[in-house]
């Protein structure tokens, strides 16, 4: 940058100005120093506290100046492992001309049909040996769809490894290495709740392949809910630096112990901007001890939805702000209904833990097992009531009947079933609403020209109202000319009109 000989002189002057202030600050500390022999830490914070002694006080001893995270580190690296997979993938080597509409009018796709080439793809992340016997957990995005995972250790050693389970809802997965001898582990907190807003963490993996690395942050946020990483969302919030490849790795506290698996970033450009976060240690040890018993996660039922208390809710139901989650819905002989819940209580906190929104107590309920006894303190009427909740398993009530429908019909080629609360857990859904819906659709089938889609509940056909997927069968079997159709899809009725 250009500038004029007068400014060019004042800012060396100024520049000079500062220097020289630097440099009398650093020989005014170099002569206390000289003079005091290191005044005891207590004596130079008197001092300080008095006026007598500027604010710039030199350490008073070596251990305030070599403040490390290296014994941390020692403990917990040898714990944080490499992932590499791999996969083959096929493509068809088709020129960009064929996408073109003018060219697809000539050669009626015809270029399609060539042969496929094949490629590997590869990707790397981070996991955490959690027991001495190879159990391994990671991000599932890390491992889904791979046909071979490697682990590399920080000694560099290496295993071939097992995925024994995933659970894409949470975004984890759970590796398994066999090795000659015990492997070391990272220790686990007892939950994510002693953390505070402040503490420091450090963050161990392997951002970008570059090899084992650690950054150090503090815990920017808790419990953040409106991240949407996963179905269960209650994250660790981190400034440390988190990079791809990350994905996986541990966040460890001061005290070496495992609080979170390190999981997404929020960024514009792929690098990290200091918003990262962590899947807390709680769901972790949900997930791992699931996978190990079950080889899946069977999550617990509560029995009820709800919906996140708004500003404008908030007065109508006594709260001086928006917290809690007011109860829209109870069902029979749920556990919820067994401990007393009733339509239009306000949840505000489970287990002790505040309830914020929705996601924050579809989160309590996740962590816990089917069995678990706890507390829910709820709002009723403008008056505090605890209630003790049993979660139960989910329930495959009523039966789930899957029927690949077949036939001169719209729903031919549509597999569906009855929905419970069950099946609503494994398609991701918040509620189990019940009746009948669509589960998926084979390719080219006469359900996807008639306009189904995976995901749909069927409400009636030809104005027959449809319970179960055995009155569907029925009313399918009939011989129709026109078939009108009324569907549920994501909270909008539709309605299908086919046939002449």
């Amino acid at each position: 940058m250009l500038q004029s000989p007068a400014r060019m002189w004042s800012t060396v002057l100024g520049r000079a100005g500062r220097i020289g202030k630097w440099a009398s600050r650093v020989l005014a500390g170099v002569v206390m120093l000289g003079f005091a022999g290191g005044l005891p830490q207590a004596q130079a914070q008197a001092q300080i506290q008095s006026g007598t002694r500027g604010a710039e006080a030199v350490p008073g001893s070596p251990a305030q100046i070599t403040l490390t995270f290296a014994p941390i580190v020692k403990a917990a690296a040898p714990a944080v492992v490499n992932v590499f997979t791999q996969r083959v993938v096929r493509e068809a080597r088709v020129s960009p001309l064929f996408n073109d509409p003018f060219f697809q009018r000539f050669f009626g796709g015809q270029g399609m049909n060539v042969p496929q080439r094949e490629r590997v793809q590869r990707s790397l992340g981070s996991g955490v040996i959690l027991g001495e016997d190879g159990v391994i957990v990671t991000n599932a995005h890390v491992v889904k769809d791979a046909e071979e995972i490697t682990v590399a250790l920080n000694d560099r050693r290496e295993f071939a490894a097992e995925l024994v389970g995933i659970d894409e809802r949470v975004d984890l997965a759970v590796l398994r290495v066999k090795a000659d001898e015990p492997l070391p582990t990272l220790p686990i907190a007892e939950d994510a709740g002693p953390l505070e807003v402040g503490d420091l963490v450090l963050a161990i993996g392997n951002p970008f392949g570059v090899g084992q690395t650690v950054t150090n942050g503090i815990v920017s946020a808790l419990a953040r809910t409106t991240v949407g990483i996963s179905d269960f969302r209650s994250f660790i919030q981190t400034d440390a630096a988190i990079n791809p490849g990350n994905s996986g790795g541990a966040l460890v506290d001061v005290s070496g112990k495992l609080v979170g698996i390190n999981t997404a970033i929020y960024s514009q450009d792929g690098g990290s901007v200091g918003i990262g976060f962590a899947i807390p240690v709680e769901m972790v040890k949900a997930v791992v001890a699931g996978i190990l018993a079950d080889g899946h996660v069977s999550r617990p039922w509560f029995g009820a939805d709800g919906q996140t208390v708004t500003r404008d809710l908030a007065g109508s139901l006594g709260l001086d702000r928006p917290i809690g989650v007011a109860i829209t819905e109870v069902i029979q002989g749920g556990p919820a209904d067994k401990a007393g819940l009733l339509s239009g209580d306000v949840v505000l906190s489970v287990d002790g833990r505040p309830v914020v929104d929705a996601d924050a107590l579809k989160y309590r309920i996740a962590v816990r097992r089917p069995g678990d006894k706890v507390p829910v303190h709820i709002l009723r009427n403008g008056k505090d009531k605890t209630l003790t909740l049993t979660l139960a398993p989910l329930p495959e009530t009523p039966a789930r009947d899957t029927t690949m429908l077949d036939g001169p019909n719209p729903f031919a080629g549509a597999e569906v079933a009855n929905m419970n609360p069950a099946l609503a857990e494994e398609l991701g859904l918040d509620a189990a609403r019940p009746g009948v819906t669509v589960l998926r659709i084979r390719q080219g089938a006469i359900a996807v020209r008639a306009g189904l889609r995976p995901g749909d509940r069927v409400l009636e056909v030809n104005g027959a109202a449809i319970k179960s997927v055995s009155a569907l069968r029925e009313v399918v079997n009939q011989e129709q000319r026109r078939w009108i159709i009324l569907l549920d899809r994501n909270g909008r009725t539709l309605r299908l009109a086919l046939g002449g």
